[in-house]
């Protein structure tokens, strides 16, 4: 049993520090050294303190502010620990009564915008965290934001045409606009 027992429990203690030690410090030196923002969590500051990530979305509702997409997270939006969608069908109930007030808000604030709510708008995203619009999405609620900051709206969509992030390489994904980027733009521009 001794000559069984003794090289089990040496190559346990060396496979755990080998898998369990020196290779999570490995990677996570070498994530730090060539990806140090991204490592980081890509993280958005002003003025030296974080405001956000550019990978989670935040729950905007004022009117002077872009909205994002709506959260599925419980008990409250966008919380990271609880990532996740609603895993509604598109013949639930819940998700059609969900969309309908949500549109129902969206037109409420904005009474005269007679366009087609955009469907990024009033759904989630699959992580629930999405932190993007569509440049479509975020053309929607332009007059809103701009007739609630007082400031002309061809100076909004200006900004938003500025943040609208391309697709990588050119093919990959679609055009998009971080909330939180926008937002701060905007801010920064009074």
């Amino acid at each position: 049993m001794k000559n069984i027992l003794r090289p089990a429990l040496v190559l346990f203690f060396v496979l755990t520090l080998l898998t369990g030690v020196a290779y999570p410090l490995v990677v996570t030196g070498a994530a730090q050294l060539l990806f140090p923002n991204q490592a980081g969590g890509s993280l958005i500051l002003q003025g030296g303190k974080p405001v956000g990530s550019d990978l989670i979305g935040q729950n905007f509702s004022d009117p002077k502010n872009f909205w994002g997409r709506p959260s599925a997270t419980g008990p409250m939006p966008y919380n990271a620990s609880a990532s996740s969608g609603s895993n509604l069908g598109p013949l639930n109930p819940a998700l059609t009564d969900a969309v309908k007030s949500r549109v129902e808000a969206l037109k409420a604030v904005d009474p005269g915008n007679t366009a087609k709510v955009p469907v990024d708008l009033v759904t989630a995203s699959a992580s629930g965290l999405d932190p993007h619009i569509s440049p479509a999405a975020a053309r929607y609620q332009v007059a809103r934001v701009a007739k609630a900051r007082g400031i002309p709206a061809d100076k909004v969509q200006s900004l938003v045409e500025r943040q609208t992030e391309t697709p990588l390489f050119g093919f990959l994904g679609e055009p998009r606009v971080n909330v939180l980027r926008l937002n701060l733009a905007l801010q920064a521009t009074r």
